[in-house]
């Protein structure tokens, strides 16, 4: 099945247009597929930042700190330890 597509014109200032053809040459595709990448990372970068925001607010600190200072186990590896604070 053949990926639908959408057109868009786009205006970027001469510097950015300049170096947006520079980085696809150096990666070997053409402007077009290079925004498109770009806009997809960029999406992705901010779908991953809202989980995360959203798994922090429904964190239980308290029950982390119970689990990471409980008795028994092994002591952390070098530069696991716990920071004061």
């Amino acid at each position: 099945m053949k990926q639908q597509t959408a057109t868009y014109p786009l205006r970027l200032p001469r510097s950015l247009k300049e170096a947006v053809n520079e980085a696809a040459n150096n990666d070997g595709v053409s402007i077009n597929q290079f925004i498109a990448i770009a806009v997809a990372e960029k999406l992705a970068a901010m779908k991953t930042a809202r989980f995360f925001t959203e798994r922090q607010q429904r964190a239980d600190m308290d029950a982390f700190k119970r689990i990471l200072t409980r008795q028994g186990g092994q002591d952390p590896c070098e530069g696991d330890e716990l920071v004061a604070g």
